[in-house]
């Protein structure tokens, strides 16, 4: 069987290229691979090429083919795994494979599976980790964003409080606290704010802040503080921009308490003071945001460390348990992570999509395999629609569903856009 992919023969070295793929042995799967998200660390390893951790030194001869948020259907099973999976069913997977130690992964190191292609052979390390999971969900998006969900889900396990007098860690967000999202008005920010207002430690309030109005206003056009309150849950989106003291506002939302659990999702050095300021006693700050500067610094309270209890961490990525809590949450609808998606794209559009990531404004960016079409902006749609009757479509069901990228307008897009001339083999 023919594949197209994108394909990295080394730094700055993408091709879309169609080639055969190897039949399955008994302990891999073929899938058609749907969609996938394009995630920043893809940027990276193209700048990086063969000087990537993930990425094969043999990769100029060995091409690999990139990608690793991916969603898609099940076509062939091999031997060994009969039973477990059948032709037809929907999947999802967790890329950090860490087999037998090795650093690779998809998207990174293998010839023939990746997410940024039509189809693809599994290899069997995949199924014994048990990181191809089964996705229950109407449409495909749900699945592609379920990795980064994951990485927020995992965020928010990773947070942790104690018992007075006792040196025990009790995992997870305050249930009944206060959470501050510090510079959240961006995709993973949202996606965060979704997470908190289903997961089953149910705080009190959230609070997210920005120095964008324009941001804010979009967060609360998706994700509205009147849902919030039938949740019982306060939600306020601020500016800290429009005060002199946003500190002092931002305590003034706590009646003076002060954050249980603060996550900072800018590199930013201001946010890292702030949030430090912000913290509870017994407070928790997740230092969210991966900055690439190896200095990056910034002071915090350290008598609040000691006396008040104050803990300082950082997470990264999710576990498959983490995975499969993000798809079943998508799945049954608890929450919606098209709110971190901003721009839809075939195939054709990845080499330049990933090659410009960074200078791209927006969110995340999801890639059809099987369809020709520029990445585009959603917020485009409405414009695009005045002269060409599929964005006008595309248009009608997004404000449908109040903006959002949603499956009626994914079954739409996949049933009448162009597809790719690999597709007729």
């Amino acid at each position: 069987m023919k594949t197209t992919a994108v394909r990295m023969y080394g730094a700055d070295d993408l091709r879309l290229e169609t080639f055969e793929l190897p039949d399955i042995k008994p302990d891999e799967i073929l899938v058609k691979v749907i969609s996938d998200s394009v995630c920043m660390s893809t940027y990276k390893a193209l700048k990086q090429g063969k000087n990537h951790k993930r990425v094969p030194d043999d990769v100029h001869e060995n091409p690999i083919i990139i990608g690793h948020e991916m969603a898609g259907i099940i076509v062939k099973v091999g031997s060994d795994h009969e039973g477990a999976f059948h032709p037809g069913q929907k999947f999802s997977l967790q890329p950090a494979l860490n087999y037998k130690g090795s650093p690779y992964s998809p998207g990174y190191s293998y010839p023939y599976f990746g997410g940024n292609a039509t189809y693809n052979v599994i290899p069997h390390e995949v199924m014994e980790l048990g990181c191809l999971l089964v996705y229950e969900g109407e449409g495909f998006y749900g699945a592609s964003l379920g990795e980064p969900m994951s990485c927020i889900v995992g965020g928010y396990h990773a947070a942790y409080h104690t018992v007075p007098g006792e040196y025990r860690h009790i995992m997870g967000t305050k249930v009944g606290g206060n959470i501050v999202i510090m510079g959240g008005a961006g995709p993973m920010g949202l996606g965060a704010v979704e997470y908190a207002l289903a997961q089953e430690a149910v705080p009190k309030r959230v609070v997210v802040t920005d120095i964008s109005q324009d941001r804010l206003d979009r967060a609360a056009r998706f994700v509205s503080p009147e849902e919030a309150a039938k949740k019982g849950i306060e939600l306020h989106y601020v500016n800290t921009a429009a005060y002199e003291d946003p500190i002092a506002y931002l305590l003034s939302l706590t009646d003076g308490h002060g954050y249980d659990d603060v996550f900072v999702y800018a590199p930013v050095k201001v946010l890292v003071e702030q949030g430090d300021r912000l913290l509870a006693k017994d407070g928790c700050m997740n230092f969210f945001a991966g900055p690439t500067d190896h200095e990056f610094n910034a002071p915090i309270n350290l008598y609040n460390v000691h006396y008040s209890n104050t803990h300082i961490m950082g997470s990264t990525g999710g576990t498959t348990e983490d995975l499969k809590e993000s798809l079943e949450l998508a799945a049954t609808g608890k929450i919606n992570p098209s709110v971190m998606l901003t721009h839809i794209g075939g195939l054709n559009a990845t080499i330049e999509t990933v090659k410009n990531l960074p200078k791209i404004p927006g969110g995340k960016k999801l890639i059809y395999n099987h369809i020709e079409m520029p990445l585009t902006a959603i917020d485009d749609f409405e414009a695009l629609g005045k002269t060409d009757p599929l964005f006008k479509k595309l248009h009608e069901l997004v404000e449908k569903h109040n903006g959002l990228w949603n499956a009626e307008a994914e079954q739409y897009l996949l049933n009448h856009f162009g597809v790719l001339d690999s597709d007729a083999q």
